[in-house]
């Protein structure tokens, strides 16, 4: 440093070091420091911008940064724009969710071709019917819950469940409970019968939840009955039995479980999978039609199906070692306008997308023995009950 130089350093009152570090970048030490800063903003195509490339890479140029940081972060601590962008996209997936039903997923009954006739009863066949009385949802009891599948879970279901029988039914429902409330079934009969609501969907409505939106509709009828075995008679229930039906699930998990049946009054040998769009004074029906051929053991399973399965297709017979019980079919009726017959769907899982073939049902036996006993003796004798 120059004598006048540091004269007027210390006339100002500067530290020497400063001048001294304000020289620097005029010394032959410059293209250290340059060097320096240079590394620690490494071009894009150097491998040791990005730690993850080479596992040998040179640390962050702090070593106290979070090594989970974005590499191209600014070193100097201060928050970059990159993080942000990264944090925000959780943020912005949802609205990105796929939305049903689409136009193939429905159909007009009349391009549903007939089908064919199912097993014929052999002579031991249990030929009658007895059908529990519970209303069709008077009285509103909905919520997204599922006791069987996710008990103890408010929203357990996410979408929304038409309920009809037992009074107290929600995610926290025990047996015991459920023994101790009230029905809207005649006969005493204490069941829990419930499935997902149909709505009318309108565009732009987002007033639901969990994505399903538009108004619910209320069937016109629910028809709970109870059937026999094509080949054998069949034994009483045993109570808190719990049975479901088809598969939530079954767009994403495919058709292995699925059970869904839509059909239009008028044209109930005609069914389908798809959402059926009826003719003028016809009304939209679905049939749940739940597995019959219990184990003789266990009321329920982890998977809530392998404790009782459906007969055999070809011959209505249930397989060795399976006990033949009343096999109930649920037929729910609505009444679908014309200008709404494209605008229907089913109350779903997001991801489901509404798909008509995600149709599904539950129960769970709650009939005092002595009704159960008449509807089994009912069926045998080949009465209706």
């Amino acid at each position: 440093m120059r004598r006048n130089d540091f004269f007027f350093a210390v006339l100002l009152g500067l530290p020497v070091l400063t001048i001294a570090a304000a020289t620097v970048p005029l010394s032959g030490s410059a293209p250290v420091r340059v060097a320096a800063v240079s590394h620690a903003h490494a071009a894009p195509g150097d491998p040791s911008a990005d730690p993850s490339a080479d596992p040998s890479g040179v640390p962050p140029a702090d070593p106290s940064a979070d090594p989970s940081a974005d590499p191209s972060a600014d070193p100097s601590g201060a928050p970059s724009a990159q993080p942000s962008a990264t944090a925000a996209a959780p943020t912005a997936a949802p609205t990105a969710a796929p939305t049903g039903p689409t136009p193939a997923d429905f159909i007009d009954i009349r391009q549903v071709p007939p089908k064919r006739n199912g097993v014929r009863p052999g002579r031991g066949a249990s030929r009658g019917t007895f059908v529990s009385r519970c209303g069709r949802n008077q009285n509103g009891h909905r919520n997204p819950d599922n006791f069987i599948v996710a008990p103890g879970v408010s929203n357990g279901a996410h979408h929304t469940h038409d309920y009809v029988g037992n009074l107290s039914t929600d995610g926290f429902s025990t047996d015991q409970t459920l023994l101790a409330a009230g029905t809207t079934c005649s006969g005493g009969d204490k069941s829990v019968y419930f499935w997902p609501v149909l709505r009318v969907t309108t565009p732009g409505d987002t007033s639901g939840q969990d994505g399903n939106n538009g108004t619910i509709l209320q069937p016109a009828s629910v028809t709970l009955q109870f059937r026999g075995n094509a080949v054998s008679k069949v034994k009483a229930m045993p109570q808190f039995l719990r049975v479901i039906t088809g598969d939530a699930k079954s767009f994403t998990n495919g058709p292995t479980n699925a059970r869904a049946q839509w059909t239009c009054t008028g044209f109930t040998n005609r069914i389908t999978t798809k959402y059926p769009v009826c003719p003028r004074g016809s009304q939209v029906q679905r049939i749940l039609d739940f597995a019959s051929c219990w184990d003789g053991k266990s009321i329920d399973s982890a998977n809530h199906r392998t404790h009782i399965v459906f007969p055999d297709a070809a011959t209505g017979a249930c397989a060795t070692g399976l006990t033949a019980v009343p096999q109930l079919r649920m037929v729910l009726t609505y009444n679908v306008r014309q200008a709404q017959s494209r605008a229907i769907a089913l109350d779903s899982f997001p991801e489901q997308v509404h798909s008509p073939i995600t149709d599904h049902g539950d129960f769970e036996n709650v009939m005092p023995a002595r009704l159960m006993n008449r509807a089994t003796w009912c069926i045998n004798r080949g009465r209706r009950c």
